[in-house]
């Protein structure tokens, strides 16, 4: 019996071996295979990049000239992957002042000068935070073998901020060629060689845009079953179309819709969402109406490493509707300032600035605007955008002052009070709340003061909801149910007595 047993033990400590030896050949087998098929470096070396679409700066190859051997477009797709791949290394890496992933993208001699220049940093307490922005690369030589590259980047756009201690020191924006050997190692570019031969500052010139024959008399739009998700599954044209019409017919000329930044697939804008966003379009035009498109909208990073991602995100929007009869202006961000405590005012602002000149750069007839939250924030970069709007939940008796104000400070573009409202909503998470009569008497005053003021306008909103979501006005429900009860169609479809008011 006892022979038995030890028979049996060993029999199973035996194929156990046996199952462990083969979990540990295949598992071998399994990463060589992994390796050797164009593995993701990211997740199996230690680059901290994971293989998304982290990095998308604009690149424009000049035609294929080359000296040495033609380049086929797969081995040109895969240089300059790595090459992109590379300059997002270098950026995390100044950043942080750290040298991860710098190895997989550089080679020994090329390395060497990037580890001194982030020991420097260190030493100093200096960090960098860098994009690059367009890059307009040359093809000069393509070894017979394959190996060796040689590659002339001109006109490369770069952002730069200095720090010293986390104090901004320095902030810039470059035009530069920089001059680069490739080596493929391992099955990737690896950058040998790089020298910036020319540098100089980089200014953007806008064209002037003209505003004269613009009069905007408008509303913010969200259709009542789903605000807030205007283009998810409840999308509904014959919805949208009848409200457009109402909205037509009750004298004004214009709506205000917006594209929220990870709803449309952020820098991989989906189709389906453009095709959604162009019948919504269309719809507009058939009942005559233009539309003020809100970009970005849910979206506050405004990271540096961001922008490219941002860029190309804009860049998709704005070049697919640049053409179409119903687009009046672009509208950048919706209330960027209250992101300033949060995120930073300088960063925000730096990337405003940069975005309105994506958007300008990409479209050069129609104005682009902000929706600042206040009168206070809305001179800032007033001389970089066509139409200064402003939002306005204060108090009627200042307004009249607070447009003056403006006025004054900014006298030759036109002023769009881009958002306005009052809640009619009482009960018994705000007692004391605006009933219909008061929210009607608000509008009919208001609409007094625009006229006053020859001011264009859009109001928020044309419908009362049934349901806020929580990133709008968070979880608190005073705050939830005040902001249900902004429209001047209730939540039965019925017309409130402000809609008497909905224009001048």
């Amino acid at each position: 019996m006892v022979g038995l047993n030890k028979n049996i033990l060993r029999t199973i400590l035996i194929i156990s071996y046996i199952m462990v030896i083969a979990f540990i050949i295949s598992g071998v087998s399994a990463l060589f295979s992994y390796l050797n098929t164009g593995a993701d470096r990211s997740s199996m070396l230690h680059t901290e990049i994971q293989k998304v679409e982290q990095y998308t700066p604009k690149l424009t190859w000049e035609p294929l000239q080359n000296e040495g051997r033609p380049m086929d477009n797969e081995n040109l797709s895969a240089l300059q992957n790595d090459y992109l791949d590379a300059w997002y290394v270098k950026q995390i890496a100044y950043k942080s002042n750290k040298t991860a992933g710098i190895k997989d993208y550089y080679t020994d001699s090329a390395r060497k000068n990037l580890y001194d220049f982030i020991t420097l940093n260190k030493s100093k307490n200096i960090s960098i935070e860098a994009t690059t922005l367009n890059h307009n690369p040359t093809l000069e030589f393509f070894s017979e073998d394959g190996q060796l590259a040689v590659v002339t980047d001109r006109n490369v756009v770069e952002y730069k901020r200095v720090f010293k201690a986390e104090k901004l020191i320095l902030e810039t924006t470059e035009t530069s060629t920089y001059k680069m050997v490739f080596l493929l190692e391992d099955g990737f570019w690896r950058i040998r060689h790089l020298v910036k031969e020319e540098s100089k500052p980089y200014h953007f010139e806008a064209k002037t845009i003209a505003t004269d024959n613009i009069d905007i008399k408008g509303i913010n739009y969200y259709p009542q079953a789903n605000p807030w998700d205007m283009f998810g599954d409840d999308f509904s044209t014959e919805t949208i179309a009848k409200d457009f019409k109402i909205i037509k017919d009750a004298g004004l000329n214009s709506v205000r819709i917006f594209v929220q930044y990870e709803d449309f697939g952020k820098a991989n804008v989906k189709p389906e969402k453009l095709e959604k966003l162009k019948q919504t379009l269309d719809l507009a035009e058939a009942e005559h109406l233009k539309v003020v498109l809100t970009l970005f909208d849910f979206y506050g990073d405004y990271s540096v490493m961001d922008w490219t991602l941002n860029q190309r995100h804009a860049e998709i929007i704005v070049s697919t509707f640049k053409d179409h009869n119903a687009i009046i202006a672009w509208d950048i961000k919706n209330e960027p300032n209250l992101d300033f405590e949060s995120r930073g005012k300088a960063n925000v602002v730096a990337w405003l600035d940069h975005m309105i000149a994506i958007v300008k750069s990409t479209d050069s007839i129609h104005p682009v605007t902000i929706g600042w939250s206040n009168t206070q924030s809305a001179p800032i970069l007033k001389d970089k955008v066509d139409i200064v709007s402003f939002h306005y939940y204060e108090d009627l008796e200042e307004l009249d002052t607070a447009i003056k104000t403006l006025k004054k400070e900014i006298p030759n573009k036109p002023l769009v009070l881009q958002e306005f409202g009052i809640s009619s909503y009482s009960g018994f998470w705000k007692p004391h709340g605006s009933s219909e009569e008061d929210q009607a008497n608000y509008h009919k005053k208001i609409q007094e003061l625009i006229a006053v003021n020859n001011l264009q306008f859009m109001s928020w909103t044309l419908y009362d909801f049934t349901y806020i979501p929580k990133e709008v006005v968070g979880k608190l429900p005073w705050r939830k149910n005040a902001q249900k009860h902004f429209g001047f169609i209730d939540k039965n479809g019925t017309k409130k007595e402000s809609f008497k008011y909905i224009s001048n």
